[in-house]
């Protein structure tokens, strides 16, 4: 019974051991989202936590063994389980390390599209405002030509003012000198 239980937990140490690594080739392979690498990485933590079980569970039924020989040939076994779950430890950690490094990547990626999208943003406020101000200058260019040609008839009908002054003044000392030639013809026609 005894040489069952260690053979059924040597089979699940192994079993254990394959299925890690096949949790870390996942996660080496692994160009999904943050979350799946997150989900694998989990799964690789109770592996680890079960395989560490089993070789805890082996070693007391090693130390249980009434030979000498068996109980020190299984402390072996159970000395190379546990080499080869710190060697896997290992990978382990790189395995957080590239999940880290991989959640940082993205970060900085979102980071990159949103300094994108305010540059985008930026630009086309700017051409909006470029168009605006070139719609401003072409208005201010009509007003001008309106201006300069307010000014051209208020200057014309100043000229004119002042000629027809002129001219009412000169038909009004004409009008006068007539009035006066008048009178002085019918009031001294002696003269």
């Amino acid at each position: 019974m005894a040489a069952l239980n260690l053979v059924m937990c040597e089979q699940e140490i192994l079993k254990y051991d394959l299925e890690i690594k096949a949790l870390i080739q996942d996660i080496t392979e692994c160009d999904g989202p943050q979350s799946k690498l997150t989900e694998i990485n989990t799964d690789v933590k109770k592996h680890f936590h079960n395989l560490r079980l089993r070789i805890q569970d082996f070693e007391r039924m090693a130390m249980e063994q009434d030979r000498e020989s068996d109980k020190q040939a299984l402390l072996s076994q159970v000395e190379g389980h546990r080499k080869q779950m710190l060697r896997k430890m290992t990978k382990e950690g790189l395995a957080q390390s590239a999940s880290d490094i991989t959640e940082n990547l993205m970060s900085i990626s979102r980071m990159m599209a949103q300094q994108v999208q305010q540059s985008e943003d930026s630009i086309t406020t700017l051409a909006t405002s470029s168009r605006t101000i070139q719609e401003t200058n072409e208005e201010f260019k009509a007003m001008t030509g309106t201006i300069q040609l307010g000014r051209k008839l208020i200057t014309k009908y100043n000229r004119r003012e002042l000629t027809d002054k002129l001219l009412i003044f000169l038909a009004l000392a004409l009008f006068f000198a007539t009035v006066l030639y008048i009178l002085k013809k019918r009031l001294f026609p002696f003269l």
